[in-house]
């Protein structure tokens, strides 16, 4: 039996938190779904570091080291298992270290939902400009967009602080619906939607396998 390599071990722990995806990257296409799946494992890696724990240390310097990560991938050098994948595509990764300053600083609600967006907005556009490189995508999702998709997935790692004004699974469910950007990316929003429905009605977020496979091929239609 073939060991697991650091690689597998990323990709599992992702996968493990999305088990949805096992039948979602059926409607990516073959040529983009190890690269999807390396997308998707980096954005939880960084959005743990910036939103998960009661001590925010850890996670900050977890951030710190995937800035020095991410402009050691411009410049064609790597470490993490992930870098296999994505550091040989030639992506804004300088520009995506430059912006996880304003990923760190969102872990503190301040303000309403366009604060927080306009907050997140130097990591949101770097996102949307390394995504569209990675999938091929005619031109970037706007950076407004991204960052919604951002706030979704922080919903979901943090419990309510009743902050007056606070941005909760309930807000980012009103209109606008999150970005139409390349196939991997709308099926993760679609998912990541169906996810915060579920927190919102005080359901367990996993979405059930028949529906997590129809939110998919309707994300995939487009």
């Amino acid at each position: 039996m073939t060991e697991p390599t650091a690689l597998d071990e990323v990709l599992h722990k992702w996968r493990a938190r999305w088990p949805e995806w096992q039948v979602a990257e059926a409607f990516v296409p073959a040529s983009q779904r190890e690269r999807a799946l390396a997308w998707l494992a980096l954005l939880g890696e960084l959005a743990d570091a910036a939103w998960s724990g009661n001590d925010p240390s850890p996670g900050a310097a977890k951030l710190g080291w995937w800035a020095e990560e991410l402009t050691g991938w411009a410049r064609g050098a790597r470490r993490h298992p992930l870098g296999g994948v994505l550091q040989k595509v030639p992506a804004p990764w300088a520009e995506l270290a430059a912006g996880l300053p304003a990923l760190a600083a969102s872990r503190t609600q301040v303000g309403d939902l366009a604060s927080a967006v306009a907050g997140l907005a130097p990591f949101a556009e770097a996102f949307s400009g390394v995504t569209s490189v990675l999938f091929d995508a005619a031109s970037p999702v706007m950076g407004a967009s991204t960052a919604r998709v951002l706030l979704g997935e922080r919903a979901l790692r943090q419990a309510p602080s009743g902050t007056p004004g606070e941005v909760s699974a309930r807000g980012l469910l009103q209109p606008p619906r999150f970005a139409v950007g390349s196939r991997p990316e709308r099926i993760h929003a679609a998912l990541l939607r169906a996810r915060l429905q579920r927190l919102n009605a005080g359901r367990a977020v996993v979405v059930p396998a028949w529906r997590a496979l129809l939110t998919a091929w309707r994300a995939a239609r487009g």
